[in-house]
């Protein structure tokens, strides 16, 4: 399976990004940090989906866990 979480260095500075958008990760965990639920990030981000903010939260916990 193709990576979710981007870099590039032509969109948003390289800053990590959802494949396909320009819509920071970032974003996502600021929202969470905030007590946000997922459907209001999804609601406030449409060029995101599901499938994929479950993806990114997978690959970063995988590369958390991957560092140890």
């Amino acid at each position: 399976m193709e990576p979710v979480i981007v870099r590039n260095s032509a969109i948003t500075s390289g800053q990590p990004t959802f494949r396909g958008t320009r819509v920071l990760v970032r974003t996502l965990f600021d929202y969470l940090e905030a007590g946000y639920s997922l459907e209001r990030f999804l609601e406030g981000f449409p060029t995101v989906s599901r499938d994929q903010t479950l993806q990114a939260l997978e690959e970063a916990k995988e590369s958390l866990l991957a560092s140890r």
